[in-house]
Formats: C-alpha cells, structure tokens, sequence
C-alpha cells in the first residue's frame, strides 16, 4: 500500500476563507413520536451568536483530525450520543453571508438514524444543553439558531421521502424487532398509517430480514424477531406504501 504523501504547507491566500462546519440532523423514535436532537447555544459568551438558543448539533470542520466531511460528521455524533450512526448520510449544503454574522459561512450536513435505547447524551464543551425535541413540535414553531429550521424541514422531507420507498426505518430500531414493531416505526416517521396486510407482504418479499428467533410481542405474546441481511444500506421498494384503507 502506498505511503501518505507528507502535508506540505499551504500557500498564503490572498482572499479570505469563509467558515465551514458540518451540522448533524440526528433523528431517533421515542414514546410514540419522530424526535430531533437540540443543542442549546451558551448564554454567557458574548462572541457567540443566538446565545441562548436551540440548534443542531455541529461545528467547525478541524483540519488536524477530519480528513473528510463525513469523517467530521461522524466525529459530532459521537461526541453527542457516544454512538456510532447505524446509518448516516448527507443532506446537502448551506451557505452564504447571512446565516452566520461572524461572516460568510458554508456548512455540510448529514443526518443520521439511530435506536433510542441506550444512548447517553452529551452537551459537550460548547452548548448550555442537549435534547430530543418531537420534530411535529419543533416544525409548528422553529426558533431555531442560524438556517437550522430550514435545514431541518429539509432533512424531514428527505427522510419521509426515502421511507416511502425504502427500508430506512429499521435502522431506527434495537435488533431483534417484530414486524409490527417495524410497522409502527414507518407509521410515526411518514405520520400516518399504513395497510397492514399489504406492509407484512412488502417487508417479507423483499428479502432484507434474517428470522432471529421468537421475541415478546405485543400483548405478551411471542412473535418472530427479524434483523437485517445487510446493515451497509437500505434496500428500495419498487413502489410507495400505500395508506391504510
């Protein structure tokens, strides 16, 4: 394997650099609702912008540990969930002059999925706080810092969007799940349901889940826990679900 060319020093530019941050739309199900984690912005520093405010967890792409944006993305996560993403994939970018006024600014997004169990959260160095917020509530009223609103309005409709015609909502579940279970993660992500008999024949013929023994299902009663095939990405579905009749 060839070796690592040596970091050579960067030439002195002679226009200035706008900031660049990765911000991580972290997505999770709880108590029966589509949730976002918030950062709280400190209140105390007087250099720091919306102070007091909510926001998407990010921050400032660091040269010296980064070595791409996913890398950086996959840094913030960890630091505000101690989890590594079962699935994380980018959104898209935002920039320009007025979205941050300590200047111009570009930032990088992804979002991920994770299972709400057993994650500890961390406010981390720079934040007053940290929680999951129900998206619905966040959406009806988004005073969020920065573009953030818009960012997350945009990150919500590509999830609902992909869960449509994929398999994404299982990466928001703790494996072994039920096919009910599973179910009902597509239910609250899309926010409304879907046919029950046409759902378990989709999620059956497509092949993406392993039979792991029976678990406890509902009303106490055993059912077949399933996982995935292939936890390296999502399968498609050749059509939308259809809404429950």
């Amino acid at each position: 394997m060839p070796a690592k060319p040596p970091r050579t020093k960067a030439p002195a530019l002679s226009f200035p650099l706008p900031f660049t941050t990765v911000d991580v739309v972290i997505f999770t199900v709880a108590d029966d609702a589509l949730k976002v984690l918030l950062v709280q912005r400190p209140g105390d520093k007087e250099a720091e912008p919306f102070p007091g405010a909510w926001a998407l967890p990010g921050g400032f792409v660091n040269v010296d540990v980064d070595v791409d944006l996913l890398a950086c993305a996959e840094r913030k996560l960890g630091e505000k969930t101690g989890v590594r993403s079962p699935y994380l994939e980018q959104l898209g970018s935002w920039g320009g002059a007025s979205r941050d006024p300590r200047g111009w600014s570009a930032t990088h997004v992804y979002f991920a999925l994770i299972p709400s169990r057993d994650i500890e959260l961390a406010k981390g160095a720079n934040a007053a706080d940290v929680a999951w917020f129900k998206v619905e509530e966040v959406l009806a009223n988004p005073r969020l810092a920065f573009d953030h609103a818009a960012i997350l309005q945009a990150a919500v409709e590509r999830l609902r969007g992909r869960v449509e015609y994929t398999s994404l909502p299982a990466f928001l579940l703790t494996e072994p799940f039920t096919l009910p279970q599973l179910q009902r993660i597509y239910e609250i992500v899309l926010n409304r349901d879907v046919d029950k008999s046409g759902f378990r024949t989709r999620m059956l013929a497509a092949q993406f889940l392993v039979e792991a023994g029976h678990v406890e299902g509902t009303s106490n009663r055993p059912a077949m826990g399933y996982r995935l095939a292939d936890r390296s990405a999502p399968i498609l579905f050749p059509r939308t679900f259809s809404p429950r009749g």
